[in-house]
């Protein structure tokens, strides 16, 4: 919740855990959550320059900034529909380092 207000100034509902990545090269084990906008609007906040809701086919794939955010959000493709699941974990093979 607190990323969602200092990236994007959006107040969100936590729905559930979506993933836990682990990205040794950074020593980061990142908790990735499902969520809906609790409120409408949002802007930059104090990190971004820039946000913006894009349908599926528009993701711009090729500029995300990191190879979690991809997997996240094929992570949320599989589990559409689903009210309850196991978290995600890194696709087999994947530490960080490449899409």
């Amino acid at each position: 919740m607190r990323e969602a207000w200092e990236e994007a100034r959006a107040r969100i509902a936590i729905d559930a855990l979506l993933a836990v990545y682990s990205v040794p090269r950074i020593s980061q084990v990142q908790l990735i959550y499902r969520a809906t906008l609790a409120e409408p609007g949002f802007e930059p906040g104090p990190e971004s320059l820039e946000v913006v809701l894009f349908d599926w086919d528009e993701i711009p794939w090729t500029e995300l900034a990191f190879p979690s955010v991809k997997w996240a959000l094929d992570e949320y493709r599989s589990r559409l529909g689903q009210a309850v699941f196991a978290p995600g974990v890194n696709p087999p093979g994947m530490v960080g380092d490449l899409f």
